[in-house]
């Protein structure tokens, strides 16, 4: 195998870190299901600027330091793409909309919510 090939990920090695299970957030009808399932399991919501510097290096380090473990699901929204759902997320779930940020709804009510470089990947599961 070439330099070459080892660039386009011709190369992968088996002890590679899985991809990170993330939800699409695509609907405001979603929030409903997400208040409800939060009764029986983890929710979180995860608000990702694709044009943010800062937000791209928040999202790499919380993808790093999540346990795939955890027994939550995970929602990613893209601000860009979908920016009526964010701010259907600050009125439903009472929290000021940021970008990026880092939601977790447990028992149908927010139990953690922080933005950019205070978010922690640990706050899912504590």
């Amino acid at each position: 195998m070439g330099l070459l090939d080892m660039f386009k990920g011709g190369n992968k090695s088996k002890s590679e870190k899985p991809q990170f299970p993330w939800i699409p957030l695509t609907s405001i009808e979603e929030l409903d299901e997400i208040k409800e399932k939060s009764k029986e399991k983890t929710q979180a919501i995860f608000k990702h600027s694709t044009r943010c510097g800062i937000s791209s290096m928040v999202i790499r380090q919380f993808e790093a330091e999540y346990d795939l473990d955890t027994n939550a699901d995970v929602y990613y929204l893209d601000l860009l793409n979908h920016r009526p759902i964010s701010l259907a997320i600050a009125e439903k779930f009472q929290v000021q909309h940021q970008s990026p940020q880092l939601i977790v709804i447990k028992n149908g009510k927010v139990v953690y919510h922080d933005s950019h470089h205070s978010i922690s990947a640990k706050a899912i599961a504590g």
